[in-house]
C-alpha cells in the first residue's frame, strides 16, 4: 500500500470556541502531506473532501482505494484535482500520459480506474490534490496558467496585491463539484482573502507553498465574531468548514492553493465580512 488517508470529523462552531492551540491544530491543520513514495491525505467529513499530497521519489506510485471509500477503486464515485507544486512530472490516467509542469493542474473525472504518478526526471515531485464525491463523469483535462481565468486584486498599499489563477473552475473545465485555483501574492504583500468571507454552501481547504523555510503564515479561521488563528509552514494545508472565514497573513509573500466542494459551482457565492467587523 502506498495510499494513506486518515479521517477527520466535522466540528460545531460552538465547540471550536473552546479549543486550545493544540486541539485547533489537531482538528484543522494538516502538517505532513509529503512522504517519500507515498500518497498521504485527510478525509474530512466537511463535504467529504479529501486533501492530500503525492511524493514519488524512487518509483511510480498508484492511487489506491482506501477503506473510507468502500469502493473498488479510488475514483469509482469521485473526481480529483491535482496541482503540481514541484518539478515537472508525468501522470498516467488509464494508460494516457500527461506531462504536468510546475503550477499546472490536472483534472481527472469520476470513473478513471488507474492513476499512476511518476517521479520527476529533474528535481522533486510534489503534487497537491483535492478529491470530492462525483455523480457524473467529466473528461480528464490538463490546465496550465495560460489556460486559467486570471484576476488581479488588492494593492501594495494594503499589503494584499495578488493574482488569482482559477484553474479548475466551471468556466475553464467542467466538474461535478470540485473547484481549485492558486493565488500568488506579490513581493511586499502578505494578506490573502481580504475582505474575509464565508460560504455556507461550500467548505474550503488552503495549501500554502512558495514560503521560505524560515518564514510562516498565520492562518485565520472561525466565525467572524469569534476568530482563531493557526501558524503554518511551507507545504502545509488547513481545513476550513463552511461556517468559517479563511484568510492569512505571512511574514513574507507566498502562494496558496484553494480548493472547494459543496452545493454549487458559483465562485462568487460568498458572504463578505468587512475587516472592521472581525473580532
Amino acid at each position: 500500500m502506498h495510499t494513506f488517508i486518515t479521517t477527520r470529523y466535522s466540528n460545531h462552531p460552538e465547540d471550536v470556541k473552546n479549543y486550545d492551540t493544540g486541539k485547533l491544530r489537531d482538528h484543522f491543520l494538516i502538517e505532513s502531506l509529503f512522504v517519500n513514495d507515498q500518497i498521504n491525505g485527510v478525509y474530512t467529513l466537511n463535504d467529504r473532501l479529501i486533501v492530500g499530497g503525492i511524493h514519488p521519489v524512487s518509483k511510480a506510485i498508484t492511487l489506491e482505494t482506501v477503506d473510507q471509500l468502500k469502493a473498488s477503486y479510488f475514483l469509482e464515485r469521485r473526481e480529483i484535482g491535482i496541482i503540481n507544486v514541484g518539478a515537472a512530472t508525468m501522470i498516467e490516467v488509464d494508460g494516457i500520459p500527461y506531462q504536468v509542469s510546475h503550477k499546472e493542474a490536472l483534472y481527472i473525472g469520476q470513473g478513471a480506474k488507474e492513476v499512476l504518478f511518476h517521479p520527476a526526471q529533474s528535481g522533486e515531485t510534489y503534487l497537491y490534490f483535492n478529491s470530492a464525491p462525483a455523480h457524473k463523469h467529466f473528461p480528464t483535462k490538463k490546465v496550465g496558467v495560460d489556460d486559467a481565468e486570471v484576476v488581479t486584486l488588492g494593492s501594495l498599499e494594503n499589503s494584499n496585491q495578488r493574482t488569482i489563477y482559477k484553474l479548475l473552475v466551471n468556466s475553464v473545465v467542467p466538474t461535478c463539484q470540485l473547484q481549485m485555483g492558486m493565488t500568488e501574492l506579490k513581493p511586499g504583500s502578505v494578506w490573502n482573502t481580504m475582505p474575509a468571507h464565508t460560504h455556507d454552501r461550500r467548505m474550503e481547504a488552503y495549501f500554502y507553498f512558495d514560503l521560505a523555510a524560515d518564514q510562516a503564515v498565520c492562518h485565520y479561521m472561525g466565525q467572524a465574531e469569534e476568530t482563531r488563528h493557526i501558524w503554518m509552514k511551507n507545504h502545509q494545508a488547513v481545513i476550513s468548514p463552511p461556517w468559517s472565514i479563511h484568510s492569512g497573513a505571512g511574514t513574507s509573500n507566498y502562494t496558496f492553493i484553494w480548493g472547494m466542494a459543496g452545493e454549487n459551482l458559483d465562485y462568487g457565492d460568498m458572504d463578505t465580512i468587512a475587516p472592521i467587523a472581525l473580532k
